[in-house]
């Protein structure tokens, strides 16, 4: 089995590439921030379990792991080896089904803008966000103001901001002149 790393831009996270998929189609995205969290699942314990890592992000055919403290040249080995065992063994990626996240609140506003917002998400902002290891989920509408939030390598990404400021907010308010603003939460 080979698998392949990536850099993101978040330089406390590696992206790792298996060559196959990690979590079922249709079944969205997983972030573990603790080690507590990812007890129903073998992989993202194991990944824990090793000294300084600090994130593990699930996505459709990636593994994001960032890391606390430490070196990417001691780290990668361990965390390389984490993954490589856990697919030949033939492990669950999860012990009980896995609950998917949906905590979204809207407003009075036009449910029309809010599938609009949704599909320019799913269709042009949620790719480019995966490409860099992570994910990005609309949480909010109200008032003008889109609420959403970043997993993965883009949680904590020096580079967040100027990504939902320069990149999304412009994005959204071209297409629909409602959008006021962006903010992550």
């Amino acid at each position: 089995m080979f698998i392949q790393t990536e850099a993101t831009p978040n330089p406390s996270t590696l992206k790792f590439l298996p060559g196959r998929d990690v979590l079922p189609s249709g079944m969205g995205v997983t972030e573990f921030k603790s080690a507590s969290e990812a007890q129903n699942s073998p992989l993202a314990s194991a990944l824990f379990a090793i000294e300084d890592v600090s994130g593990v992000f699930f996505g459709g055919d990636f593994i994001s792991v960032t890391k606390a403290d430490g070196d990417w040249q001691l780290l990668k080995p361990s965390i390389l080896g984490a993954i490589m065992e856990h697919f030949t063994s033939g492990q669950p990626m999860f012990l009980k089904a896995a609950s998917v996240e949906n905590d979204a609140f809207l407003g009075d506003e036009s449910l029309e803008i809010v599938d609009t917002i949704k599909e320019l998400l799913e269709t042009r902002i949620r790719p480019a966000v995966a490409s860099d290891g992570g994910d990005i989920a609309l949480r909010g509408y109200k008032d003008g103001i889109v609420y959403l939030s970043m997993k993965g390598a883009c949680s904590g990404c020096p580079s967040s901001t100027a990504t939902l400021k320069n990149g999304i907010q412009n994005l959204l308010r071209h297409f629909l002149p409602e959008v006021q603003s962006v903010e992550q939460i």
